[in-house]
């Protein structure tokens, strides 16, 4: 602990039944703890006096889990630690694992990194609705981070507290533990899982989790972050991968020369083409990514070909789309690419440009795919003989 200046963390809200056995538990391995009193009115002051050596902010009213983490992250970075190992006072995580996290830290090179607690969901006495929770928490931390992880919800963590402090925190009950391993995986912290042990005793055992309103919370805290990822992060991080290696080394490594097939890349061009020309204004990327995750496609060549709209093509687009309305519905206008870029009367010709623009998508989507598949069958073909001769 001390050579990592590291310090546990424990918020506690009206856990007086088992806080007592944590609170040995952990002082059997350091003294360096802070508990967060979150306004208990049980018998968690009187106890919490029984053990002078330890640093206990008393906050006058309960304001949720994640408020009394940030006061202990808070206190922790003030009195110059460097990392925080966080643990629940309801006694289903034990004392003795903080070692487990200690040890990986001390084998891991990149010491800008986040451990969370991986728990035995299968174990008999694991509540459903813990277990259904966690399933539900992990694929959407894998959505918006690319991530996977088996467990994004145990409470028993350690932080690295530098990239920690730079982060504004927004919410302030248990979605916030969702929060910031989302947002400091966003900046770069490595979020791994570390296997603990468990322990659900429900004889003794107090869950401040309440079902419908903190997993309504959750879930709308999640579809913030799913819009922020799809909107920024992922086109952040696309556009920082072609600054860094140059867009003719990103196209043949990351496109070209990804592990997927000729057949799945032809299709990632295909999609990228048809949402890039169909009239979907303000939510081509919101697309592009939420469809090629759900047909396991590439992300990166998809959204990468559905830019064939950026401005400078973009009349070159709606032209094409006029004309093959025109020529699809039998209706007759006045048409030249001049006016694509400087009077187009959308709204009057809405449903000519809509029909068109759906069948060029189709057309040049079917296009692209089909070449794209040639090129890339060819370029296997032509790389294994390399390969074989």
């Amino acid at each position: 602990m001390q050579r990592f200046r590291c310090c546990v963390v424990m918020p506690t809200y009206n856990n007086a039944g088992t806080l007592k056995r944590v609170l040995e538990g952990i002082l059997e391995r350091t003294a360096d703890i802070i508990v967060v009193n979150d306004g208990s009115t049980d018998d968690t002051h009187r106890i919490l006096k029984e053990y002078p050596q330890t640093h206990v902010i008393d906050l006058p009213r309960n304001k949720g889990k994640g408020n009394a983490l940030k006061k202990g992250f808070a206190e922790a970075t003030a009195q110059g630690y460097e990392y925080v190992i966080t643990i629940d006072s309801d006694g289903q995580h034990y004392p003795e694992d903080i070692s487990i996290f200690l040890s990986e830290l001390h084998k891991e090179e990149n010491k800008n990194v986040l451990y969370i607690g991986s728990r035995n969901m299968a174990q008999s006495d694991v509540p459903g609705k813990s277990s259904f929770g966690n399933r539900f928490s992990n694929f959407w931390f894998w959505f918006e981070t690319g991530i996977w992880l088996k467990d994004t919800q145990c409470g028993f963590r350690l932080y690295p507290l530098e990239p920690l402090k730079e982060l504004k925190l927004y919410t302030s009950k248990f979605e916030l533990e969702i929060e910031v391993i989302v947002r400091l995986a966003w900046r770069g912290t490595l979020v791994k899982n570390v296997p603990v042990q468990i322990s659900y005793n429900e004889r003794e055992r107090v869950s401040h989790f309440r079902t419908v309103p903190d997993f309504t919370r959750i879930s709308i805290l999640n579809t913030c972050l799913v819009v922020i990822t799809i909107f920024y992060i992922k086109p952040r991080d696309l556009i920082r991968k072609i600054k860094k290696k140059g867009f003719k080394k990103f196209f043949l490594e990351n496109v070209l020369q990804s592990n997927d097939s000729p057949k799945k890349k032809a299709l990632s061009i295909a999609l990228g083409v048809f949402l890039g020309i169909v009239p979907f204004w303000g939510f081509q990327t919101l697309l592009v990514f939420t469809l090629a995750v759900f047909f396991r496609l590439n992300k990166s060549i998809a959204f990468a070909f559905s830019n064939v709209s950026i401005p400078p093509l973009i009349p070159i687009v709606v032209y094409l789309s006029v004309r093959m309305g025109m020529w699809i519905t039998g209706e007759e206008m006045s048409f030249s690419i001049d006016k694509a870029v400087t009077n187009f009367p959308a709204l009057q010709h809405l449903k000519v440009y809509v029909i068109g623009s759906f069948a060029l998508a189709i057309l040049m989507s079917l296009l692209f795919g089909i070449t794209g598949y040639v090129i890339l069958m060819f370029m296997k073909r032509k790389k294994m003989a390399i390969n074989n001769g």
